[in-house]
């Protein structure tokens, strides 16, 4: 069995944790009509993804 040589560093140990800290998921803004979205997603306001209509929005 691999057993380490050193020990691992309080420093290298949070960034190995870090890493893989999820704070949440970033806004974006449509193309099409601006309102704050989630990325890779249809816009909730105006229903456009990607530069094309693809749900019927009913305001």
């Amino acid at each position: 069995m691999a057993v380490p040589k050193r020990k691992t560093s309080r420093m290298k140990r949070r960034q190995r944790k870090a890493a893989n800290r999820y704070e949440g998921v970033q806004a974006t803004y449509c193309t099409n009509c601006s309102a704050p979205s989630t990325p890779h997603r249809v816009c909730p306001s105006c229903g456009f993804y990607n530069g094309k209509q693809v749900l019927n929005v009913e305001a």
